[in-house]
């Protein structure tokens, strides 16, 4: 049997020594450089490194779902981090936005279903939270369900001064799963899998 054992890290945020930090691009995102030092397994302190950190902050997902008529909606869109994939860089996503300054997750979730799909929801799934690539960058990430009437409500959406150009797409659950189960690079990033796959654990419990 498998002992039990405590999923908490052995260090903290107090066992990492921030001796400088520089901000090197300062746009819609940052990039800080950082010069620090760690404390170590074995004892001691880790020599003096430097880490370059994209600094970005939270970011809210919502999965679209419909509990009657096994349906989810997804967007599609242009993005440039899948510029070289071999299907090209438009993607499937779940509809996704940052948080602005004073707004709660809810409020962003809210305000991206009505800028990319048009709809207004009356209840959110917290699904979860995580850190997309904490290698380097700062982001969290935090998803939601949504459960609407999805019949007709495929279209273009998205805010000409961001530059959005959003279709929103509907399709059959089924599909969708069977897509993220064979490894489809159809569907390939990381908010639109989780979301999905919390869906196929949870969606009896939303039909009822």
């Amino acid at each position: 049997m498998t002992e039990h054992k405590d999923l908490k890290p052995q260090f903290t945020r107090g066992a990492v020594d921030v001796i400088s930090r520089q901000i090197k691009y300062d746009g819609f995102f940052q990039i800080h450089k950082l010069r620090l030092r760690h404390r170590l397994y074995r004892g001691g302190w880790s020599g003096d490194m430097e880490r370059e950190l994209f600094v970005r902050g939270n970011a809210v997902g919502v999965l679209l779902y419909d509990p009657e008529h096994q349906l989810v909606a997804l967007t599609e869109q242009f993005r440039i981090g899948a510029l070289e994939r071999a299907s090209g860089p438009w993607c499937l996503e779940v509809v996704a936005g940052m948080v602005e300054e004073g707004e709660s997750l809810e409020d962003v979730a809210h305000r991206e279903l009505q800028e990319e799909a048009g709809l207004e929801v009356a209840e959110l799934h917290f699904i979860r939270s995580y850190l997309p690539s904490p290698g380097g960058a700062s982001e969290r990430m935090h998803l939601f369900c949504a459960c609407a009437d999805l019949s007709g409500v495929e279209g273009y959406f998205g805010l000409a001064d961001e530059h959005e150009d959003i279709r929103l797409r509907v399709f059959a659950l089924d599909t969708v799963l069977e897509a993220v189960a064979s490894g489809d690079s159809a569907i390939d990033n990381a908010a639109s899998i989780i979301s999905l796959q919390w869906l196929q654990l949870n969606r009896d419990r939303l039909r009822g």
